[in-house]
């Protein structure tokens, strides 16, 4: 490890440790537009000037210059004060002085760094260049006259978004960024480069003009969207989240979340559920709270009762709903709404071993009937990286876009029981294979996909390359809950009374009882009840979260629930009064106490780990692939489905409607 000194400290630093880095490791803070920890190297902005001996006379960019044996670096002396003053002069000379309406006001680097490091006036006294705006998509909200080059949105979409659609035209001081063709960036993670811009040049189109940083409360959540786990701050005012952001989570996110998790919260405050209704005579009719609990009161179930667990739901609900079935005599619970009944038997054979993190590490995957760019954009970005350092990438099922190269092996599953000589050579060299089993495939090759698990040496000492995606945020916490019949779904379709918890994707005409939806948007699920009981989303509880590689995750409340609204396990205690079998906890800590002695994984935050004993499923799979789970990416749940922005996105980036037939 090399040794050097910074401002007359030694310290030692890494191998490949960049002088920037250096400066970091001995405390000290350097500026930077352009340079960014998960992009690639650029060099365009030179504010991050340092002294270097030995070395030119002049100053040195530090993100592009090596740390090496016996290097001093000055991060203090006048050339570099007199250095970083000439270049942010530089960077302000077309810079519009606009601050007051920019949305990046309160969170912009360049207002930080002018104050810290700038001459606090300016010298210059030409016309300004001024640059048109370029559209990007009903995500990024475009002033390109602010933009300082610094190319970070670029290197992202090339990079870690996989989608080579925005980059740079011309040169010089008429460089400009754009979108290829000025067209929609069709990226689901194009709202990442809104957190990259430094300046103002980029911003949140569905946020645009709403509120400033200082007037927002932050609250740290976990995204539901889809079961990847992304953790989240919820910005909210008063009673309305008003925008959401990705915090830094190195084993599951990163720093990116998807579009989808970012905008679907204008969908909160529209088609909500704010009072309980009875259905009369065909017609559903507001009611109080006790005229609800009634009228489910009077159902002679005898004891047939099931619960069906939503994709958005939290353990805490999912526990209060058991809770009260078993006070009821019933255990027919179930998670999979669209049919799905797959061997539940092990956990580990239904987790995705390997970690979100450690699918970096592969060095050979096949991916069995997942479009994973979908299902889980985030998985699909650790993909790529393991791309770069070699990996090779096979695929069964239909065609389709991942933003990286994959050998396609057909739609025909069964491709399982013989897989091509070139696939079982790269496996059979492979230090750390992997096989990613997802929703199109999981109920038909299950068994062939553990079987894989011995012929492609998948398990080995301190490797688990099994995995199977789930698209629920629910999912794998219902499975440890066990909310899942051998059967499936259809056990539960001749039950006198069925509890719908936020389950809007299941065939509620198949249930013949009489049905009850708890849950947050007059959504599916909620024209097909006989009562509706107001619940809270995700954003006005507190909830735990068990993603898919068993990571036990919890959020916060951001806000509280519209009108009559309540918490949905607050429901189950009070509707448990009203039915005469009073549930056993008054409080969330309690219910959480008696949830973790129900499942003891869900005592703990972090990592579960499922000990390796799959089932001996056998049998081979059959059938071709003619498609994946998800249709539209923008539209997969009742909060998606009442969001103007999630909407427009739809309509835009997945059915191709052009930008004046969207906006209508």
């Amino acid at each position: 490890m090399p040794k050097v000194k910074v401002d007359g400290v030694e310290i030692e630093v890494p191998q490949g440790a960049t002088v920037l880095q250096a400066c970091e490791l001995a405390g000290k803070e350097i500026p930077r537009f352009c340079y960014h920890e998960r992009l690639s190297i650029a060099g365009n902005c030179r504010m991050c000037l340092v002294e270097v001996k030995p070395g030119p006379p002049k100053p040195q960019a530090s993100c592009a210059l090596p740390a090496a044996e016996n290097q001093e670096i000055f991060t203090t002396t006048p050339m570099v004060k007199h250095a970083r003053e000439g270049i942010m002069e530089f960077l302000l000379i077309n810079h519009p002085l606009d601050c007051p309406i920019c949305d990046q006001g309160g969170e912009c680097d360049l207002q930080d760094q002018s104050v810290a490091y700038g001459r606090g006036h300016s010298r210059y006294a030409e016309n300004k260049r001024a640059v048109t705006e370029k559209y990007m998509g009903p995500i990024v909200k475009t002033i390109m006259t602010r933009c300082i080059q610094c190319t970070r949105c670029v290197r992202f979409a090339e990079e870690v978004a996989g989608v080579e659609e925005i980059g740079a035209i011309y040169r010089g001081e008429n460089m400009q960024i754009t979108s290829y063709l000025e067209e929609a960036v069709s990226s689901e993670l194009s709202g990442n480069v809104v957190d990259l811009c430094p300046v103002g040049a980029l911003t949140s189109k569905p946020y645009a003009f709403e509120a400033r940083p200082w007037e927002l409360r932050k609250t740290l959540t976990i995204d539901v969207m889809d079961a990847v786990g992304t953790n989240i701050r919820l910005d909210s005012r008063g009673r309305q989240v008003l925008r959401c952001v990705p915090r830094v989570n190195d084993e599951v996110n990163e720093e990116w979340a998807t579009d989808k998790t970012r905008h679907a919260v204008d969908g909160l405050v529209r088609k909500r559920l704010d009072r309980p209704y009875v259905r009369r005579d065909g017609k559903l009719h507001p009611v109080t709270w006790d005229e609800a609990f009634a009228a489910i009161a009077s159902v002679d179930h005898g004891g047939s009762v099931a619960a069906v667990a939503g994709d958005l739901v939290d353990c805490e609900t999912m526990f209060a709903a058991k809770a009260l079935l078993k006070e009821l005599g019933s255990s027919l619970l179930e998670g999979r709404q669209t049919g799905m009944d797959y061997d539940t038997s092990s956990l580990a054979a239904v987790n995705f071993n390997t970690t979100i993190a450690g699918t970096e590490e592969a060095d050979a995957i096949l991916l069995v009937g997942s479009n994973l760019r979908w299902e889980a954009p985030l998985v699909n970005t650790r993909i790529r990286k393991a791309i770069k350092k070699g990996a090779k990438v096979f695929a069964i099922g239909p065609e389709t876009e991942l933003t990286y190269k994959v050998e396609w092996l057909g739609a025909d599953l069964a491709v399982l029981g013989s897989l091509p000589e070139r696939v079982t050579e790269a496996f059979g060299k492979a230090a750390k294979p992997m096989v990613i089993l997802g929703g199109a495939a999981l109920k038909g090759a299950h068994g062939a996909a553990l079987g894989l698990v011995e012929k492609l040496g998948l398990v080995k000492d301190g490797w688990n390359g099994f995995n199977v995606v789930h698209m629920a945020a629910s999912r794998m916490g219902g499975l440890m809950l066990g909310y899942a019949q051998k059967t499936g779904i259809s056990a539960l379709y001749d039950a006198k009374l069925s509890f719908f918890l936020g389950a809007d994707e299941c065939d509620h005409a198949r249930f013949t009882g009489f049905k009850v939806y708890v849950g947050h948007h007059g959504d599916r699920g909620a024209h097909d009840a006989d009562v509706i009981l107001p619940a809270a989303s995700y954003a006005e509880k507190s909830g735990t979260y068990v993603n898919l590689e068993g990571r036990v995750q919890r959020g916060e409340r951001a806000v509280f629930p519209p009108g009559d609204a309540r918490e949905d396990w607050t429901i189950f205690r009070a509707l448990s009064e009203k039915l005469g079998r009073t549930l056993a906890f008054d409080t969330i800590d309690e219910l959480r106490a008696a949830m973790a002695l129900d499942c003891p994984e869900l005592a703990t935050l972090g990592l579960k780990t499922f000990a390796w004993n799959p089932p001996a499923l056998g049998g081979s799979a059959e059938g071709v692939l003619d498609g994946y789970p998800i249709k539209d990416f923008y539209l997969t749940n009742a909060i998606c489905r009442a969001s103007p922005t999630m909407q427009r996105c739809s309509a835009e980036l997945v059915h191709g409607e052009s930008f004046a037939e969207a906006a209508e």
